[in-house]
Parts: structure tokens; C-alpha cells; sequence
């Protein structure tokens, strides 16, 4: 199937993939429970010969082309999700609900996927096998890909996945990767250290937990460090410590919260251990006590190196195609490693910087003036069309 011609026509459809991308962005849905957004994509998509699979745990959903079709199934998954923040993007369809907002891109990532279905449709009868397309909620935190595993969406299994997330930051139209672990694991830390409070113009008579929550902060950076091999990276981030009620009490606890990002299931464990021996040491150095809660969350995004190297293949064929191969892992976190742990495949990333624009200094995802080069969209459809469309005529030949 040439590429040029799914560009062409994917370029002919702007309009729609857009105008997508713009009613989903002014009505955001967070979480699970996206219905608005499903209901756009299914009136969208509702000329095409498509057969829908919903699931009862969640709003996720898959389109189906060519069901049971001789040869090979692809799966290709958009996100549909907010973040639950205010947006100061000034655009026209910036969002219309406060405290939400499409500042990850999965309005785009929905857009063009429901773009690369209407490509592959109009070629339905020289596909050679199954497309399946992942409308799936809850990526921000929520794991509504195993949602949809586990409500059996996906059954049986396809034999390739492919996804694509934008990057404002980076150059305009580049499509990237690497094979092996692109995005780390993300675990959820709690440590809330219990003492005994007071009088704050007598901390003698108390068991202060504020400094004690202080010096837990800053070793649980000597930790990461001194114990872990920087090639094999890992990440502790406090973000957030709550403790007392007014400036002459001395509370009873103070709480740490934050996150693990970890790149290997050994590292994975060891941080875990790592953290709660020194928690609870330095708050029993000091009388008190440390009470530590470790919430895993998604696991680690691992590329197949067969599928990385289709998509270089489908990226270096588009005009004007190139593909940027990543020096080393991110540290951000993606719940399409749920799919990635059962079915080999990839996730590649897009360039949806300004044409021209210094990309180093662009707003990235999860800020509230995030912006997106809309034209840029139309490649992002052509890509995840054509990735399917190579796998189902080649496997991974």
C-alpha cells in the first residue's frame, strides 16, 4: 500500500481530524468514564464498516475492520482522557469545564486514530487481516488499558500493537523511538511519619515529625545516587508534604507523598525495600515512627525491536519522512505497557512543535499552555495507518 498515497489522503481529511481533535479538547472527561468523548469519536466514525466491542468496567471501546478476516490482526490505541487542570491557552475551543484539560494530547491521539480508521476503510478490500482500533479512557493514572484487558476487549489477543504519543517539544513532524524500554514503571509513594505533637515553643517535650519527614526527603535522594547505577536509572520525586494546622502547633504526623519511576523490575523491587529501610530508620533514629505505602502503578513501556524497526521503515517512507532513534529511556510513565506486556509492538512519538519554532523551549505535556501544530496531525493518522497496513501484508519482514 503506498505511503504517499495514505499522506495524501490523510491531508485531504484534515479538516475532520481537526475539527475531531477540537471537539474533544473543549469538553474534556477524565478518568474512566468518558462517554462524551466516545459518543464524538462513534458519530465520527459512524459511515464506516466497523464492528464495536464495549466493555462494562469502563467507557473503552474497539473498532473492528474486517472482523474475522483471513491473515494477520493489528491493534492500533488512541487515549481519551483529561487532566484534571485549568487551561490559559487562550485558544478558541480551549476547554469549556474548569479544573479540566486536554494537556497530554489525548485529543489528538483519539483524533488521529479515528483518522487512521477512516484511511484504512476506504482500503478495506486490500487490507490482508484485521485492524483493531483502542478508543481507550483512564491513561492519566487510572489503567484503563488493563481495564480493557481484563474485560477481554482485546480477545484474542492481536498479534501486533502500535501507538503514538505527541511531544510538543519536540521538532515539528519528527517521528522517534528505541527499542527495548522506552518509559518507565510509575509507583505512587506514601510515607507519613507519626510522632508526638505539642507546644512548638517546646519541641523538647514533643516528638517533632517535621524534621524528621525533612531528612527522609532529602536521603531518599542520597539513596538514588549512592545505591543506584545511574545507566540503569531511577527516580524518587516528593511532591507534595502536609503537616500541622497552625504556626505554634506541632503536629502529631507529617506526610510525604510522590512518585518511583524505575526502568527494570529488579530496580523496581529494590527502590521499594530501599524506601521503607530508610523511612522507618531515620524516623526510629528520631523516636518516632514511619509508616510507608507503595502503590505500583504502571509497568515499564517496552518496544519490540521488530516493530520499532517497521515503524522506522513506515517513518523513513513518508515524504519528508525521517525517524529519530531515542539515545535513552524517558522517565514518564504509559499505561499502553499493559498491551505491550501481551502483544509485541511500539510506541513512537510526534513532533507537533510549530514548523520553525525553537521546539527546546515549547510548553510539554502536562503544562497548561501546552500548543499543538495542528497540521501536524494528518502525518500521525498517514503513520498509524500505515504501520498497520505493513505489519498486516508483511508481519514483521
Amino acid at each position: 500500500m503506498p505511503i504517499e498515497a495514505l499522506l495524501d489522503d490523510a491531508r485531504g481529511i484534515a479538516g475532520r481530524i481537526t475539527a475531531l481533535r477540537r471537539a474533544i479538547h473543549a469538553e474534556p472527561e477524565l478518568g474512566l468514564e468518558t462517554p462524551k468523548t466516545l459518543a464524538k469519536v462513534r458519530a465520527e466514525l459512524a459511515d464506516l464498516p466497523l464492528e464495536w466491542r464495549e466493555g462494562r468496567s469502563c467507557t473503552g471501546a474497539v473498532a473492528v475492520l474486517g472482523a474475522g478476516k483471513p491473515g494477520r490482526s493489528v491493534l492500533l490505541r488512541g487515549d481519551m482522557d483529561a487532566l484534571p487542570m485549568d487551561e490559559d491557552t487562550g485558544l478558541e475551543f480551549a476547554s469549556t469545564l474548569v479544573g479540566r484539560m486536554h494537556a497530554c494530547g489525548h485529543d489528538t491521539h483519539t483524533a488521529m486514530l479515528a483518522g487512521a480508521a477512516r484511511l484504512l476503510a476506504a482500503r478495506a478490500d486490500e487490507l490482508a487481516g484485521e485492524v483493531r482500533f483502542m478508543f481507550q479512557p483512564g491513561e492519566e493514572g487510572y489503567h484503563g488499558a488493563r481495564f480493557m484487558l481484563d474485560d477481554g476487549l482485546l480477545d484474542p489477543l492481536p498479534e501486533a500493537a502500535f501507538a503514538l504519543h505527541i511531544m510538543p517539544n519536540a521538532p515539528h513532524g519528527m517521528i522517534g523511538s528505541r527499542a527495548g524500554t522506552l518509559l518507565a514503571s510509575a509507583d505512587m509513594l506514601e510515607i507519613s511519619v507519626v510522632g508526638r505533637g505539642g507546644h512548638a515553643s517546646m519541641p523538647h517535650d514533643t516528638r517533632d515529625p517535621v524534621p524528621v519527614a525533612c531528612e527522609i526527603v532529602l536521603a531518599l535522594q542520597a539513596m538514588v545516587t549512592r545505591r543506584f547505577d545511574a545507566a540503569d536509572a531511577v527516580v524518587v520525586t516528593v511532591t507534595q508534604m502536609d503537616a500541622g494546622s497552625a504556626h505554634n502547633i506541632i503536629p502529631d504526623r507529617a506526610r510525604l507523598k510522590g512518585t518511583i519511576r524505575t526502568l527494570s523490575p529488579a530496580n523496581r523491587a529494590a527502590v521499594a525495600q530501599a524506601t521503607r529501610q530508610l523511612a522507618e530508620n531515620i524516623a526510629s533514629a528520631h523516636d518516632c515512627t514511619a509508616e510507608v505505602t507503595i502503590t505500583e502503578g504502571f509497568p515499564p513501556t517496552v518496544n519490540d525491536a521488530r516493530a520499532v524497526a517497521l515503524a522506522e521503515a513506515v517513518a523513513t517512507a513518508l515524504p519528508e519522512g525521517a525517524f529519530m532513534h531515542l539515545p535513552a529511556p524517558i522517565m514518564g510513565a504509559e499505561d499502553f505497557s499493559y498491551v505491550l506486556a501481551k502483544v509485541p509492538g511500539m510506541m513512537a512519538f510526534l513532533g507537533v512543535a510549530e514548523a520553525g519554532a525553537d521546539w527546546r523551549h515549547c510548553c510539554g505535556i502536562h503544562s497548561n499552555r501546552m500548543l499543538v501544530d495542528e497540521t501536524v496531525l494528518p502525518r500521525g493518522a498517514a503513520f498509524l495507518a500505515a504501520c498497520a497496513a505493513r505489519f498486516l501484508e508483511r508481519g514483521w519482514d
